[in-house]
């Protein structure tokens, strides 16, 4: 079926619930929701947007089956952030179109690097970044993380 990648748009009333039930679905199968999280997932246009960030949903026949988020982090760097795939349509190549979408509008917006927390208990998310050019950030180079269960960290930059 056809998958259709939008902005998030505040305005819609259905926008900010999805990204929060598509957020906490993951997060809760695998993980805790953190203070961090549930920030973010209940205020996405002033933790994101307002921020000079970015949210993309993902549809399905109109039904949202993915979101990713850009957050600002400095001029010319931005975090990618809370993606997720509903079950039923992990395996279909979404999480990949999704991720892809989301670089190619980090480039738009000029970005020079991305960045990337995730779990290495997540090893399908973790081999798709690595699979699109991410590469673990250097140790020296590591700052504290919002999440606890954090613990692998990539970056990407453009070439």
């Amino acid at each position: 079926m056809p998958i259709t990648i939008r902005d998030f748009n505040p305005a819609i009333s259905t926008d900010q619930p999805a990204f929060q039930s598509l957020n906490e679905a993951w997060i809760t199968k695998h993980f805790r929701i953190e203070p961090a999280d549930a920030a973010a997932l209940a205020h996405p246009k002033e933790k994101y947007l307002d921020q000079g960030g970015h949210i993309y949903l993902a549809f399905q026949n109109e039904t949202p089956v993915g979101c990713c988020a850009l957050i600002l982090i400095t001029p010319g760097q931005y975090e990618i952030s809370k993606m997720a795939v509903t079950p039923a349509a992990q395996g279909q190549g979404l999480g990949r179109q999704l991720l892809t979408h989301t670089i190619a509008q980090a480039w738009k917006l000029n970005a020079t690097r991305l960045y990337i927390e995730t779990n290495s208990a997540l090893a399908p998310a973790v081999h798709l970044y690595e699979s699109l050019g991410f590469r673990p950030v250097p140790a020296e180079r590591l700052t504290k993380s919002l999440y606890t269960r954090a613990n692998v960290f990539l970056e990407l930059f453009r070439s």
